[in-house]
């Protein structure tokens, strides 16, 4: 890079040590140029869906408690900011790129141009079947930022996949533990219609028998347009014939499960998808630190910080460690670095990516949408190794053929 000298002008020579102090200046000037260029480059592509069905005007606007709330390049954009002092020092970069995909055969191509290109990892937002497309297509790692599916984590875990979000097993444990230490022992299960809220469904009943809880019914519901299905969706129906602690309900869309809150028959909490909800985040925590992340988030988003914008928030943050940590590093360098890093969620302890499924191990937030009610591992819940590793699959269920 040519460097253009400006000295002042003079009737007679500069001083002799003037002329050595800006010589010198130049070529420091240089010599930070010419490092700028030569720094090394983590290249990092953000797949997302066209015409995303969550970021519809009206979903957006009614702020479903769990939701996204906003892009996720946001979250990205603001831990890279935050990071870019020790990235210059370290002598590293990490450039972040985007591409969308409007179904699953797009996002394939997507991920097979971006490591055509030079990008070193890849992060989706995208639904699970689309991340696995991803995940199969290239041999980078990958960093998935949304997707909450176990099957993600278990029977269809990959080796390079890793995940920030928590998985809908954490979920419910964190909600299981908190209702064990409340002594809510009795649960009424409702579940939506759809097959998405059937697996989820099978993960509440698993952790409700993993902490020793009882199901005394499970009832589906629906919402209907239908005069001849209303009954399906009327809490009073659905909430009588039962003695239950608490109401536990799946409803992925959001829609019923708003309503729910006060109007059971008994007068007794609900948990899972309204009332009381396991998060990885939540804009009102006040601990650690989190005042200040969801302040910076705010004012550069122009928005609250949702669970899924912290998941990539930590993604960028993984990104950065990453690259401070190897700032020479080749791909490989990096993917293994990337499974090793500990980061500061400002959560109140380090987080690591667990070796056996790519979870990002993590506190979870226990939030009724006003504020953070409780933290989960609940305080006296124990584990040999590792207390996070009660929130989800553990290392001795080998439920990940691909990292046994």
């Amino acid at each position: 890079m040519r460097t253009t000298r400006f000295l002042p002008r003079s009737a007679g020579a500069l001083p002799a040590w003037l002329h050595t102090a800006l010589c010198a200046l130049c070529a420091l000037s240089t010599l930070g140029a010419a490092a700028a260029v030569s720094a090394a480059q983590l290249r990092a592509t953000l797949i997302t869906p066209e015409d995303d069905r969550r970021m519809e005007r009206r979903r957006v606007e009614r702020a479903y408690l769990g939701h996204p709330g906003g892009p996720l390049a946001d979250g990205l954009r603001v831990a890279l900011d935050e990071a870019q002092f020790e990235l210059e020092a370290a002598g590293s970069q990490v450039l972040l790129a985007s591409a969308s995909a409007g179904s699953i055969e797009a996002a394939r191509a997507a991920a097979v141009a971006a490591e055509k290109n030079g990008a070193t990892v890849l992060l989706t937002d995208l639904p699970a079947e689309w991340t696995l497309a991803v995940a199969d297509a290239v041999k980078l790692p990958v960093l998935n930022l949304s997707e909450p599916s176990d099957r993600l984590r278990q029977q269809d875990c990959r080796a390079r996949l890793f995940h920030l979000i928590p998985s809908e097993r954490m979920r419910s444990d964190a909600l299981a533990q908190l209702l064990v230490a409340r002594k809510w022992n009795k649960l009424l299960l409702l579940v939506g219609a759809n097959a998405q809220d059937a697996a989820r469904a099978a993960t509440a009943q698993a952790s409700i028998r993993r902490h020793g809880l009882q199901l005394v019914a499970s009832k589906p519901f629906k919402l209907s347009a239908d005069p001849r299905e209303r009954d399906l969706a009327n809490p009073l129906l659905l909430t009588a014939g039962s003695s239950y602690d608490a109401v536990w309900v799946i409803d992925s869309d959001g829609e019923f499960a708003r309503t729910l809150p006060y109007r059971t028959v008994l007068p007794r909490p609900v948990v899972g998808d309204a009332g009381l909800l396991a998060l990885a985040w939540h804009a009102q925590f006040e601990r650690y630190g989190a005042p200040q992340v969801a302040r910076r988030f705010a004012k550069a988003a122009k928005r609250p910080m949702q669970a899924q914008d912290w998941a990539s928030w930590m993604a960028g943050k993984a990104l950065a460690a990453t690259a401070v940590a190897a700032p020479k590093g080749t791909p490989a360098v990096w993917a293994q670095t990337l499974a090793q890093v500990t980061l500061d969620g400002s959560k109140g302890v380090g987080l690591e990516f667990r070796p056996w499924d790519g979870q990002l191990r993590q506190t979870m937030l226990l939030s009724d949408g006003q504020g953070v009610i409780a933290q989960a591992p609940i305080e006296g819940v124990l584990h040999p190794g590792n207390a996070l590793d009660t929130l989800g699959a553990d290392a001795p269920e080998k439920l990940c053929p691909a990292r046994r």
